[in-house]
């Protein structure tokens, strides 16, 4: 009745640990599944409809989620959309992203992880990251807010909206509005900044940088995601090899090649200590982590086992592992510092829990994620339908067993972690930038080693709310529901 995608490494599906691309529609029109009428919100004859959508759901959820044995028993013919049944069914595991705050409690291991798409939009999301917006990201810093990121060739990025730069006022088509303003009324984000998702529209940023008021008109297209932020950085020390620096955007399939790059690039310059910064990196596909592990310890640990990919208990005979290999461009790092935050998360923690029994690894920032999981693309009907399914279907482990980090990596004892704010007031690669610094502290020796965060994460984890919520403007955006950092 339905088709898993035949993609990726391991199981026959698109292994993806976590999440892709932006927070946006794929493009202004962009083709969303929909069913017919009667009982159930569709007509049993519509092979593609709701009613077939929600048995879809059920069928898929209690064979293949992890914890399959904790969903929910409801009627399905209440329920009028495939979302909202999966909603209802996850509400033991998901708690807290379906009830108002405080009416039950969250495991912390789903937080809604689970979610239905289209094929289009999923595809777009883990090959190129496209989205149709502006190709930015942001963060609040003491309630103001801040471009955190933007996209190399994205129209802010053209239009010359950089990284630190505060946002002061925005008009979007009816005068300039202050920021102050905006808190004030307690304006929503993302629209109150940005505008209707997925539209055509033109926005004037006013912002300040160093000093400096500009302000930047930028008109909204379809924008990928570069999985590199700039290009890989060689930082010059007294006395021995640079240290190198990689902003890891995204593990998406336009990640292989800048990685391999970046890898040659740093063992021509005779670099082995690193710094690979994945503050906002939510995850993507597990073939492209292989390549990165590959790239990093495929001398140090080749042969040895790298990951596995563990189903629930039906599913045993689906579990796969991989091995460590040189690859051409495989150099050996002695020491890497990796920059995290709540939003570091899956295939992210996966590098670093991989690694860590081969090289010596630290955390610097904050505490990751803790999405130990991944999910597993299931279609409808790829032929006639586009209906995608992502579900959490298998736990991450490295080679020697080691996951469950559902509080982040620190939290579990094996791994020190050094504090550090994520300075959004300073550009990537800035050997000023707080979190950067404290790296290259570490690296040079300046840094007394310090002991593990362990009893529980240092700062909330970032919260889960869908493709297209709403939230306050001096909050922190919410991660997307396959685990993404947002980007608009």
């Amino acid at each position: 009745m339905f088709s898993r995608a035949i993609i990726g490494i391991g199981l026959s599906a698109t292994l993806v640990a976590c999440g892709g691309g932006g927070g946006g529609s794929s493009s202004p029109a962009s083709p969303i599944a929909s069913g017919g009428s009667g009982s159930g919100g569709g007509s049993s004859t519509d092979a593609c409809g709701v009613a077939a959508q929600i048995e879809f759901v059920e069928t898929v959820a209690t064979s293949y989620y992890y914890w399959y044995d904790e969903l929910a028993d409801v009627t399905a013919s209440d329920y009028s959309s495939a979302s909202d049944y999966l909603a209802a069914i996850m509400r033991p595991v998901w708690c807290d992203a379906v009830d108002a705050p405080g009416n039950c409690q969250s495991t912390g291991r789903d937080p809604g992880f689970s979610y239905m798409t289209t094929i289009e939009e999923d595809t777009q999301r883990f090959t190129s990251g496209a989205f149709y917006g502006y190709g930015v990201r942001y963060r609040i810093i003491d309630n103001n807010f801040y471009f955190a990121d933007s996209y190399e060739g994205g129209p802010a990025y053209n239009a010359g909206v950089r990284r630190g730069q505060r946002l002061l006022a925005v008009d979007r088509g009816q005068g300039f509005e202050t920021w102050e303003a905006l808190v004030a009324r307690s304006a929503e984000l993302p629209e109150a900044v940005f505008g209707p998702r997925g539209e055509l529209q033109t926005t004037t940023f006013r912002v300040e940088y160093d000093g400096v008021v500009s302000e930047f008109s930028v008109t909204t297209a379809e924008t990928s995601t570069p999985p590199i932020a700039g290009e890989p950085q060689l930082i010059a020390r007294a006395g021995g090899a640079p240290v190198g620096y990689l902003n890891f955007r995204t593990f998406i399939d336009a990640a292989e090649q800048p990685l391999r790059d970046a890898a040659e690039t740093f063992a021509n310059a005779g670099v082995t200590d690193l710094v690979i910064d994945l503050r906002y990196n939510g995850g993507g596909l597990v073939r492209v982590a292989e390549t990165l592990l590959n790239l990093l310890a495929g001398d140090t640990a080749n042969g040895e086992l790298s990951y596995i990919i563990n189903l629930n208990d039906k599913h045993q005979n689906e579990n796969s592992t991989a091995d460590f290999r040189s690859l051409n461009e495989t150099f050996s790092p002695l020491r890497i510092a990796f920059i995290t935050t709540g939003g570091s998360a899956s295939a992210s923690e996966l590098i670093i829990n991989g690694l860590d029994p081969h090289i010596e690894v630290v955390l610097v920032g904050s505490e990751t994620s803790g999405k130990a999981v991944g999910q597993s693309a299931f279609d409808l009907d790829a032929d006639a339908c586009e209906t995608r399914f992502r579900l959490i279907a298998f736990e991450i482990q490295n080679g020697e067993g080691q996951g469950g980090y559902y509080t982040g990596l620190a939290s579990t004892g094996r791994f020190t972690l050094y504090d550090a704010i994520d300075d959004a007031t300073r550009p990537f690669g800035d050997v000023q930038e707080a979190s950067l610094q404290t790296a290259l502290a570490w690296l040079n020796g300046t840094l007394e080693k310090g002991p593990s965060q362990q009893a529980k994460r240092p700062t909330p984890p970032l919260g889960v709310a869908g493709f297209e919520a709403s939230w306050g403007a001096t909050e922190q955006p919410p991660l997307n529901p396959d685990g993404s950092v947002r980007a608009f």
